[in-house]
């Protein structure tokens, strides 16, 4: 049947918060007219997809419940503690008959054993001795004990040998043979431990819920009256918001939904969504994320994603998808639990079985002996170890704006022996911006960049562009003609591959690539350079080169300028007075700094040269220095640039592998050739789009600047939700950390198991020990342990944020001027 037929519901299933409540839950499903079920036990949910003409909602309900568990709707799901919703754990009822078998273990001990004289014996029936004391911990076996043998009940019924069974099979055992103690320790203690367990798995459950109350229930919308027929502010739920309409978001206010701004201006706190914590001013036309909080002014939004296909919804499932994808860690314990469980079980019965009959001492005793295995035998701790630990760093990451799309990419990321990085858009803005205006024959650097925006402004290159954009910025969009001078210009033409021409002012002007001049005739290894006054050979206006700040420097005389250091290694004297070799001198050494070269002319003369670059991200250096302190020696660039720019780049960032003119096939093929070369597989951080052959083929593919990229989120493993390089060293230390973690947990899992173990038979573990170390204890170890992993914070440029030894580095190397160019220079 086709997906428009098949209905879908998420349903919350607190109860179930493991893998073999999961299973049980999942066999329960297995009805007719139910498609698909997807059991996330992380979580409490389940999401099922079912055929409405042969099932309905109710009979998956039903079907869940007859598995033992509880199902909670969509509205009982969403209220909130302490406004008549589920109340605090503590307060639930089985907290409360825990709390009470308590009390009566507490006095059946007493009385047995503190004050003998006020436990008489009542009868004796069977091989039971009924005393005051017996009917105390048959009453805590009571209280504490049903909701352990209803889940034994189901569990028998699924054929599961679970931990539920077990204890339910170890109660009853107790009673069967008149140890009431040992049956009402077990009944306490093990709900008391799947209590606090419960309150671990909850804690991490939070985190999730947290991104989820993210986006507010409510939007301000402007709709129009029916009476008035003016629009008027409404407050409405946020789903029932369409795309295309209006919403406020006033001061303080969360935006409801995605949308682009059409009224207003302010700044907006998107650090939920890309973890940037600096806030991004916004104005008409920028784009804005649900969740994100405006701080300062009046905002009206047109909507352009509904509720449910927001950014931040997306993140969540994303978030949520991954908790529930097993890890290689995670495989690896569920399959030695099916081993270790009917070992460990098997162990009871025959130190039961064979004690009893050859080990000397009552029945009684080997029975407490084989309990206390029972309970070792429950593979809980080291089975929850692996997916808390994924639900704390997945979540932690997404605070952070890194979303990963599964634990076992959280996984991987955090075991890699390289990195291979993408240029432009990556280590580089993307941005084109000029770098370098030289002026040549009777030209100044202004005029030639005006002239050149002039042609530029009809061109859609990104060379034109930056050219256009810093001409404005300098005032020199046009001459001081003001608009009539761009109106001044005619007849242009795009000169494929090579530039542009076009008439201005009744003569030919051109911009484009060296080789367009050449053509034209022109010896491009002798041009002259000065001001306004060629013949002065100590004089002229020069203006070359950018600072770090962006400003084109002034030499007031060709002197100055050459005492500037900013071009006398191009400059031979002539009879002229100055000239310059553009093919070998100028023009390669403006390639070597990684600029793309454009010159500037008519048909008769040439009036200049203007270099624009890429601007290198000003993160960069320090990404590339803290990669290396996390241990990754070998990083690498992989460009379609030309070798020369790429390397320029790379030494700019201290990358000293390049791998230029890829195409994106052959970017591919590089990471499959360093992943062949390495033992622990590869990062590639591309755009998410172009680069999606090299991201599919990387261990760890990551998308650069995902947030509100459709495509992009879909291309990779993990997203850097914005434009932050510095986020690609905490993604590679946090999932080291959340690996460390995992092995941590499943060592200390079995390891204090396997000595319980091998204590039980010999009596040196009681069944108290069991329950308290072997159960309760370690679960909520590695519960804790895998929670650490949600304070793991993103290290930053300045090295302010140096976490559990997680270590700075250098501050961000400070470039002079901008570097790198844009993809191979075709015009």
């Amino acid at each position: 049947m086709s997906d428009e037929e098949v209905h879908q519901v998420r349903l919350s299933v607190p109860d179930m918060d493991c893998a073999s409540c999961a299973n049980k839950v999942q066999q329960a499903l297995t009805i007719d007219g139910v498609v698909d079920a997807d059991t996330r036990p992380t979580m409490g949910v389940v999401s099922v997809g079912y055929d409405p003409s042969i099932a309905t909602e109710d009979d998956v309900v039903a079907a869940i419940e007859s598995a033992g568990y509880d199902v909670e709707t969509d509205a009982e799901a969403k209220k909130e503690t302490g406004t008549g919703g589920e109340p605090p754990l503590y307060r639930t009822p089985r907290a409360i008959r825990t709390g009470i078998g308590g009390i009566l273990l507490a006095i059946g001990l007493i009385v047995e054993w503190g004050l003998p004289g006020l436990d008489p014996t009542f009868a004796s029936v069977g091989p039971w001795t009924i005393t005051g004391s017996w009917i105390a911990y048959v009453l805590a076996v009571a209280a504490a004990g049903p909701p352990i043998l209803r889940a034994g009940y189901y569990s028998a019924r699924a054929l599961s040998l679970d931990i539920d069974l077990l204890m339910s099979a170890g109660m009853l055992g107790a009673l069967a043979i008149d140890a009431p103690f040992e049956a009402a320790t077990l009944a306490v203690l093990f709900s008391t431990a799947e209590l606090l367990e419960r309150f671990s798995v909850d804690r991490a459950r939070n985190s999730i819920e947290e991104l989820m109350e993210l986006s507010p229930d409510t939007a301000t919308v402007l709709r129009d009256d029916d009476d008035t027929g003016t629009q008027r502010e409404r407050t409405v739920p946020a789903e029932s918001v369409t795309v295309g309409e209006r919403v406020i978001v006033r001061p303080g206010e969360k935006v409801p939904l995605d949308g682009v701004v059409r009224e207003g201006t302010s700044a907006i706190d998107e650090s939920p969504i890309t973890g940037e914590s600096v806030p991004a001013g916004k104005e008409p036309g920028d784009e804005v994320y649900a969740g994100s909080i405006n701080e300062e002014g009046y905002l009206e939004i047109e909507v352009t994603a509904t509720a449910e296909d927001s950014t931040i919804a997306t993140v969540v499932d994303l978030v949520e998808a991954a908790s529930a994808e097993e890890t290689a860690a995670e495989r690896f314990v569920d399959r030695f639990a099916g081993v270790y469980t009917p070992i460990v079980v098997g162990l009871a019965v025959a130190t039961v079985v064979i004690g009893s009959l050859v080990g000397g001492g009552t029945l009684e005793v080997w029975f407490v002996r084989g309990l206390a295995l029972l309970v070792i035998a429950c593979p809980c701790a080291f089975v929850i170890s692996t997916p808390v630990s994924v639900v704390s760093g997945v979540t932690a990451a997404a605070r952070n704006g890194v979303l990963i799309k599964g634990g076992e990419h959280l996984e991987a990321a955090g075991d890699v022996d390289a990195v291979a990085l993408d240029k432009t858009g990556t280590l580089t803005t993307g941005d084109l911006g000029v770098t370098d205006v030289i002026p040549i024959e009777h030209e100044s650097a202004a005029d030639v960049l005006a002239c050149a925006a002039r042609l530029e402004r009809r061109s859609e290159h990104p060379i034109g562009r930056a050219i256009v954009d810093r001409a404005a910025a300098e005032g020199r969009a046009a001459t001081e003609d003001g608009d009539d001078a761009v109106d001044a210009v005619s007849d242009f033409e795009s000169i494929t591959g090579e530039g542009v021409r076009a008439e201005i002012d009744g003569e030919t002007h051109y911009v484009g690539k060296p080789e367009l001049f050449a053509g034209l005739g022109f010896d491009l290894e002798h041009a002259h350079v000065g001001g306004r006054d060629r013949s002065r050979s100590d004089g002229g206006e020069i203006r070359t080169g950018e600072t770090a700040t962006g400003e084109i420097s002034t030499g007031d005389t060709l002197s100055e300028a050459v005492s500037d250091g900013a071009i006398d290694e191009d400059l031979t004297a002539c009879d002229h007075g100055v000239a310059v070799d553009l093919v070998n001198e100028t023009i390669p050494r403006l390639q070597g700094e990684g600029k793309t070269v454009v010159i500037v002319g008519t048909e008769t003369r040439l009036e200049g040269v203007i270099a624009v670059a890429d601007t290198v991200r000003p993160e960069a250096a320090w990404t590339v220095d803290r990669l290396h302190d996390l241990g990754i020696d070998r990083v690498v660039m992989l460009t379609g640039d030309n070798e020369r720019t790429a390397r320029a780049i790379g030494e700019r960032v201290g990358i000293g592998e390049v791998r230029a003119d890829l195409l994106p096939d052959r970017k591919a093929e590089a990471v499959r050739e360093l992943r062949a070369e390495t033992d622990g597989g590869v990062v590639m951080l591309g755009d998410g789009i172009n680069d999606a052959p090299a991201l599919a083929a990387a261990t760890v593919g990551v998308a650069m600047g995902a947030a509100g990229t459709d495509a992009a989120l879909e291309t990779a493993d993990a997203a850097l939700m914005g434009d932050d390089l510095t986020r690609l060293p905490y993604l590679i230390d946090l999932s080291a950390r959340a690996a460390s973690v995992i092995r941590t947990n499943i060592a200390a899992s079995l390891g204090v198991k396997t000595l319980l173990a091998l204590g039980a038979p010999f009596g040196y573990v009681t069944i108290a020990m069991a329950v308290l170390v072997g159960d309760m204890g370690m679960s909520l170890g590695v519960t804790g342990n895998a929670l650490r992993l949600g304070r793991v914070e993103p290290a930053e440029p300045d090295g302010t944020n140096e976490l559990d030894g997680a270590g700075g580095s250098s501050e961000p190397n400070e470039l002079d001027g901008a570097g790198g160019s844009s993809e191979p220079n075709e015009r």
